[in-house]
């Protein structure tokens, strides 16, 4: 079901649109049976449908919690950036968001439910039919993986070799050794066996007015200094039962299947892969980063040097967008 079904905001005379003025078109569907957000920066309305369809499409594929309201403002900053040429999409990970409660979510009718849709290998897949139902099989894409995107990024393009993958932008990659890494060592024991002891404080949560979570999420997040207020008001859904018992399953499958680096795909793939990793990032250490450049002398790998945090969108949304954008000139030059 639709929602804000509202077209980019386009120029009025000279005056150029600013970021804010962008308008986002929020929709929820079913992928595999699961309910998924989607998030479209740009013209989307029979965007594949009315003759004027645009060569290139950037996919935002999110870490975990894998709330596309986390990526508000990074996909309003990368669409201006971009002069407003390419729509930019965010397709959250399967039941991590809440659906309002005056919409419907329009049925998958064309693809079977998965057994696992919620686990690690339904989170690839699901993406994988999002794009099958949503996108032309021709359409160019820049895949802009975050945390354990870049994980699942890495297994489209291995398990579905006839996207038309222009560029993937790895941003603070969680691609392997996920248990072993600082965070990882403090996180998995909590997340493999004992993550049953969050639900109850967050089943007291449901039970607050709506008024009084926002002002506890809010709280929170203003004294972790995050920023973002889209980002604020995402974190709502990490209120709900639903999702965090997805968000935990989903993190808790990670740390047992993010082991061992797929060097033979990210190999194969070298020349459209950009790896970025934090310089003080816990899951995916310095460490990771130097024996990345070690065996891929070759490989565009990048290391922060403006002390980004690995979860960026709660922040830093326009420092990076500006970066991407940067960094992605050369591939358009090329359509």
């Amino acid at each position: 079901m639709l929602r804000g079904e509202q077209a980019a905001g386009e120029a009025t005379g000279n005056k150029p649109v600013l970021e804010e003025q962008i308008q986002i078109h929020d929709e929820f569907t079913s992928i595999c049976g699961a309910p998924t957000q989607v998030l479209k920066c740009g013209p989307w309305k029979n965007l594949f449908e009315n003759g004027t369809v645009p060569r290139l499409l950037f996919l935002v594929i999110p870490g975990n919690p894998g709330l596309a309201g986390y990526y508000r403002t990074f996909i309003q900053a990368l669409y201006c950036d971009l002069s407003q040429q390419y729509p930019v999409w965010v397709v959250s990970h399967a039941g991590h968001c809440k659906v309002p409660h005056d919409l419907e979510v329009v049925e998958d009718t064309d693809v079977k439910e998965l057994d696992d849709v919620f686990g690690l290998c339904g989170q690839i897949e699901h993406k994988l039919n999002f794009l099958r139902k949503n996108v032309p099989q021709d359409m160019k894409l820049v895949l802009i993986g975050h945390s354990i995107g870049c994980y699942i990024v890495l297994e489209m393009m291995k398990q579905a070799p006839e996207l038309e993958v222009l560029r993937c932008m790895m941003l603070f990659p969680t691609i392997e050794r996920m248990a072993q890494s600082p965070q990882g060592r403090i996180m998995t024991p909590f997340l493999c066996q004992f993550r049953y002891l969050v639900y109850m404080p967050i089943y007291l949560m449901t039970l607050l007015p709506e008024k009084i979570k926002r002002s506890v999420v809010r709280f929170v997040l203003r004294g972790l200094k995050f920023r973002d207020e889209p980002s604020v008001m995402a974190s709502l859904d990490l209120t709900e039962m639903d999702c965090v018992a997805n968000v935990m399953y989903l993190a808790s499958q990670e740390m047992r299947t993010v082991v061992k680096r797929d060097s033979s795909t990210i190999r194969q793939h070298l020349n459209k892969l950009t790896f970025y990793y934090g310089a003080t990032d816990l899951w995916c250490p310095v460490q990771y980063y130097e024996e990345m450049k070690t065996e891929f002398p070759d490989g565009d790998i990048r290391l922060c040097e403006k002390g980004i945090r690995h979860a960026f969108v709660l922040e830093a949304s326009k420092d990076v967008a500006a970066m991407l954008t940067e960094w992605v000139q050369d591939d358009l030059a090329r359509l």
